[in-house]
């Protein structure tokens, strides 16, 4: 007589099977798949997209105008030679040539703070990107490569200071698009009623649709769109900018510094904060996780092609910009150009461009956090389309409360500074210096472990004081700005 077959032990298995998949499944929604198809140029697509945006490098021109120029100890930009006359590619290059002899001949504290901030976040990029699966796990964000060594509170300190990175981004960049509908808007119906408050709401439901994207490589043709709109916001404004400094009597343009002692600390330490904004990159593990094996090398490839751009772009506008206006250069410095009028629409337009994509990859963090919250509950999965209301439900809350404070508040240089303070300095400057160090990934030889050892600790504790002192300016004009204005000014 044949044994009768084990079916409850069958099913039993099959059940187990079944369960382990659906929670497999519940959990690929919210957490992303280990490793990556994206290449070093869509690192760099990402890299620039996020770093090099208009509301980052528009406010430069006025950071250096409240840190002062001085260009030696006997010369003075009003006894700078005079730019020739030059046309098309030969413009560029001159503009290029004339900005690297301003960095070699200035001794000025704003160069050496535009050329340190460069230089020293390129180096704490490469600094996080080394440390790609450095104890043999994969780190998919910020927050758990900082869990991974500095244990509980490496996880919360990232995900407070991201957080502020990434909604104050968000507010100065909505603020910055939301001024440049306006502008674009001004020029084909100058007397029209619409104000800021209106563009602002309008950016954000752009926004709200792209935010339906399921993460960001699925983004990466949007953002080599933003980077081609990176380098023609910053060719037309740079070009636009010499063409007005040139029209401007050069006589009445001045660079001292104004106001009172107290006033110029303030609006220095302010400066810092802004400059500290200009270089934010806190998404960086995020987006090494979108990036193809080996993905060390390809972020490292996709960073520096990224910062090349940087270069191209920021050095130049600053220097012109600040050049053209002098210390009457405004925070967002197409709000300084007046001619001519479709040049500045043009650039007005690249900048909203170039911002859609970089609000997508600082907002992502926020989504992923909450996602992975409400995900991992031993909910069943069985309401269709369950992941896309959860998606739709949080980037619509999230969206209206950053409309809602960029719209009341349009106060956008007080908002880059504390941001750049609070959020920006310590996850690009002062966390890759301390985590590299932490991590015991420095060199064998004893020189250069000496050599790193110092730079990283001087780079963790120098900017640790700059966090400070831009908070500090940031928070002193905020609560003038409150004082002067009413809530929803027409900016």
């Amino acid at each position: 007589m044949a044994s009768p077959l084990p079916t409850t032990t069958t099913t039993t298995t099959a059940e187990k099977i079944r369960i382990d998949e659906e929670e497999e499944a519940a959990n690929e929604v919210a957490v992303p798949a280990e490793g990556g198809r994206g290449t070093w140029k869509h690192a760099a697509f990402h890299v620039a997209t996020t770093i090099a945006t208009p509301a980052a490098y528009a406010p430069l021109p006025f950071a250096l105008s409240s840190l002062g120029w001085p260009l030696g100890s006997k010369r003075n930009l009003k006894d700078s030679p005079k730019f020739p006359n030059f046309n098309g590619i030969e413009c560029l290059f001159c503009c290029y040539a004339y900005a690297l002899w301003v960095v070699g001949i200035s001794n000025g504290k704003c160069v050496s703070s535009l050329v340190g901030g460069t230089l020293t976040t390129w180096y704490s990029s490469l600094l996080i990107a080394s440390l790609w699966k450095w104890n043999g796990q994969n780190h998919i964000t910020y927050r758990l490569l900082g869990q991974s060594i500095f244990g509980f509170w490496g996880y919360w300190s990232i995900a407070f200071f991201q957080q502020v990175a990434s909604l104050g981004n968000n507010i100065a960049i909505q603020i910055a698009a939301g001024s440049s509908l306006k502008a674009v808007y001004k020029y084909y119906h100058p007397d029209g009623a619409l104000t800021l408050q209106h563009f602002i709401i309008f950016f954000g439901a752009f926004e709200l649709f792209l935010s339906q994207f399921p993460d960001i490589h699925s983004l990466r043709w949007v953002n080599a769109l933003c980077t081609f709109s990176t380098i023609g916001f910053a060719g037309t404004t740079i070009g636009v900018t010499i063409y007005n400094g040139k029209k401007i009597d050069r006589s009445s343009v001045s660079y001292s510094l104004q106001g009172s002692s107290s006033s110029k600390a303030f609006k220095a330490f302010n400066a810092l904060g802004a400059i500290a904004f200009s270089f934010g990159d806190a998404m960086l593990p995020e987006i090494q996780n979108t990036v193809r094996e080996p993905a060390k090398k390809n972020t490292y490839k996709g960073v520096s092609a990224a910062y090349v751009v940087i270069v191209l772009s920021y050095w130049q506008l600053a220097f012109w910009g600040y050049w053209a206006f002098g210390s009457q250069v405004q925070p967002y410095i197409l709000s300084s150009l007046t001619i001519p009028q479709w040049t500045i629409v043009m650039a007005n337009l690249f900048a909203v461009i170039q911002i859609s994509g970089c609000y997508q990859i600082y907002c992502r963090p926020t989504y992923i956090f909450f996602q992975e919250k409400l995900s991992s509950q031993k909910t069943s999965n069985r309401i269709p389309f369950r992941n896309c209301l959860i998606r739709l439900l949080l980037t619509s809350v999230y969206m209206v409360v950053i409309t809602l404070i960029a719209a009341a508040m349009p106060f956008f240089g007080d908002f880059v500074s504390i941001c750049g303070a609070v959020g920006f300095t310590p996850l690009d400057f002062v966390f890759p210096a301390l985590a590299y160090l932490k991590a015991g990934r420095m060199p064998k030889n004893r020189t250069a472990h000496r050599s790193m050892q110092i730079i990283n600790i001087t780079i963790a504790t120098w900017f640790s004081v700059v966090a400070v002192l831009g908070c500090i300016g940031a928070i002193r004009f905020i609560v003038e700005d409150v004082r002067t204005y009413k809530f929803f000014h027409d900016m």
